[in-house]
Order: C-alpha cells, then structure tokens, then sequence
C-alpha cells in the first residue's frame, strides 16, 4: 500500500469504521431479501476476539520492565473503582427506564480500560509511552477485578447464583484483557525469535481495531434499533458519554498536574482515551444492550479530544 493511502487511512478510519459498521447493520436489517441473523452472530463472536488479538500485537513490544509506577497512577485507579462502584450502586437503587440506563452507560465509561493504542497519540503530543502503557495494564487488572464484582449486582440473571455468574464474567473479562498480556510476555521470554517476529507486525493492531470496531458498531447499531428507546435517551446518552470523556482527560491532567507537564499529559490521555470497543462488548452481553451505543460515542468524542490535541502540539511546535 501506498504511504499516501497509508495516511488517509489512519487519518479517517474512525469515520470510515463507524459508518461502515451502521450501514451494514442497516442494510441487513431494512432490504427484504437480507437477514442480519448470522452477521450479528459471527460478529458477537468475533469482536471480543479482534479486541485480544489487538492488545496482544500491542504487548508484544512492552516488557514488564518497561512498565515504570508513578503514584499517580494509583491515585487515578482509585477514581476509576470509586466512580464505578458509585454508579453501580446507583443503577441497583433504580427502576428500568431512561434514567438507569444513563447511569449504566457512566459506569462503562468510567470502568473501560485505556485504549491499547494510546501510546501512539501520548508519544506525539509530548506525553510518555512507559507512563501510559504502564496505566494500561493497571487499568486492565482493574476492570478484570471489579466487574465480575459489580455487575452481578446491577443485573443478577435468574436462576444463577453470584458466584456462579461472577465465575462466568470473570472468565470472559480475563480472557479479553489479562490472557492477552500474560501470552505476550509467555512469548517474550521463552520463545524471544516468535516475539522478535510478532514485533514486526505490531502496527497491525490499528487495522485489527479497525475490524472489530466495524463489527462493534454494528451491534451497537443494532442494539439501538431494536431497542425502542426515545430520541430523548439517545441524546442523553451522546450527553453522558461526552461529559464522561471530557472529565476524564481533565481529570487525568489535573491530578497528576504537580508531578510535571509530561505526566500530566500522560495522565490525561490514560484516564480519557478508552477502548471503546471492551465498552461495547460490555454492555451487549452483561448490561442493558443499549448501553452499548455509549461505546460507539465515546469513540467519537475522544478522537475529537486527541485531534485538537494534535492540532495544539502542531501549532505549540511551529
């Protein structure tokens, strides 16, 4: 491929996976002849996958070593639990409709760990690659703990005990976010030929996160569709996700601001920029689907958040 086709790729694949995704969705549901019944099927399966495989490429080029603690990444995982675990308990004490919806789609925006591809944008807005890499994986461990703690609570299934379901989340979360990481660094150090080899194709993972996100929004699509909620919660949810995305990058830059400028800015983009794909896996399979369209939202804002951010450092720099 050509650099300059390279370039209008990366520049637009957002717009172009996002809108690739809902039209598919939209056309197999709408046209007579198509059925969106196997698409949608292969793509549950699929997505959750390309979501593993993309933090597995990413992880192939960090060693634990290189993961460098700062205190304030301890203090930002405190603020993820707290504000989950408020909104969950918060759903709990709320009747179905509108309102508990919003409040599940801040939980998921809050929980989501940072997107494995954050270190590209970090590195060239002047932030550090070893500070967010090392929140990655944090914030990895963390959602891999509280949410087979919390969601049981917020949507217990009939007739399946606590444990019982905690076990079964547990396993899913685990396997989309630690399993990749411990294989990873498996490869690095018992097989470090495969590992140097894997390294090679390590910028892969922006077309892996450019698949599973077509398929992502096409469930999201989907979920919306059927879901027969009211424009007005539709608007609510664009309203929440947004709110959440801009607090977290201003949250991240200001309580990491007195460790120095470029763990601030580190800080701001390990809290703000969410892999939203874990979002939407999350809410189609253990929340109230909908929420899910939070996810594809969020996507939007924080592209939009990391653009201007881009655009500043152009401009600071010439």
């Amino acid at each position: 491929m050509l650099e300059r086709e390279k370039t209008f790729l990366k520049d637009w694949m957002l717009p172009i996976a996002m809108t690739t995704g809902a039209a598919i969705y939209l056309i197999l549901h709408f046209v007579p002849s198509f059925s969106e019944d196997g698409y949608m099927a292969v793509s549950k399966k699929l997505q959750p996958v390309l979501v593993s495989i993309m933090l597995f490429l990413q992880l192939n080029v960090v060693a634990p070593s290189d993961l460098k603690f700062h205190k304030w990444h301890f203090e930002l995982i405190a603020v993820q639990a707290v504000l989950f675990a408020a909104f969950a308990f918060m759903a709990t004490e709320l009747a179905d409709g509108g309102i508990r919806i919003l409040t599940e789609c801040a939980m998921l925006c809050f929980i989501c760990p940072t997107a494995a591809a954050a270190g590209v944008i970090t590195s060239k807005i002047g932030g550090s690659l070893p500070g967010i890499m090392t929140y990655t994986v944090l914030a990895d461990l963390l959602a891999s703990l509280l949410i087979p703690l919390m969601i049981p609570l917020v949507h217990p299934t009939v007739g399946t005990g606590f444990l019982s379901y905690f076990f079964v989340i547990i396993r899913k979360v685990f396997s989309i976010l630690v399993l990749p990481c411990l294989l990873a660094w498996f490869i690095r150090y018992f097989l470090p030929g495969l590992q140097r080899w894997l390294a090679r194709y390590a910028g892969w993972a922006f077309y892996v996160w450019a698949m599973g996100l077509v398929l992502a929004i096409s469930l999201a699509t989907g979920a919306l569709v059927t879901s027969g909620i009211s424009v007005a919660v539709v608007f609510g949810i664009a309203a929440v996700s947004l709110v959440c995305c801009l607090f977290q990058f201003w949250l991240g830059r200001n309580v990491a601001r007195h460790y120095g400028h470029v763990e601030s800015i580190t800080a701001g983009q390990a809290l703000g920029q969410k892999n939203t794909g874990f979002i939407i896996w999350l809410g189609l399979n253990y929340m109230t689907p909908v929420t899910s369209v939070a996810g594809g939202l969020y996507a939007i804002w924080h592209n939009l958040v990391n653009s201007y951010e881009l655009y500043m450092r152009r401009k600071q720099n010439n």
